[in-house]
């Protein structure tokens, strides 16, 4: 599996890669693994400061629906608009073109806490 050095993670298995005082949030290639053939993302809170660990969205594959939680306090920006047609991306493309939202980000500092590669890779091989 794929743990990219530069990204933060969750232990809800999103991924965030911090732009200043915006970030890129989407989910992990072992979330898009275990989720299976995903089919719709609704994100409906663009415009909205979402509090960390409060969802943000769902995510929905061919036998289930998972709700979707941010990482840290943030306001949603942007919808990856390419999701939106090819739900698709997410799954083959989890740390590049399938990435979820753009948030600007209420305390940047808030992302130290987050875990690294190494540490995400030790929870999801726990």
């Amino acid at each position: 599996m794929n743990f990219p050095a530069e990204l933060k993670y969750t232990k809800d298995h999103e991924w965030v890669r911090v732009e200043g005082d915006e970030a890129v949030i989407g989910i992990t290639d072992f979330a898009q693994r275990e989720l299976g053939d995903i089919v719709f993302v609704d994100i409906n809170s663009v415009g909205d400061e979402v509090a960390a660990n409060e969802v943000f969205g769902t995510i929905e594959a061919v036998k289930t629906v998972s709700d979707l939680f941010m990482p840290v306090t943030a306001t949603v920006l942007e919808i990856n608009a390419a999701i939106d047609g090819s739900p698709e991306l997410v799954n083959s493309d989890a740390y590049g073109e399938g990435w979820i939202i753009r948030v600007k980000l209420s305390n940047p500092d808030d992302v130290a806490a987050l875990l690294s590669a190494d540490q995400y890779e030790e929870e999801v091989n726990a």
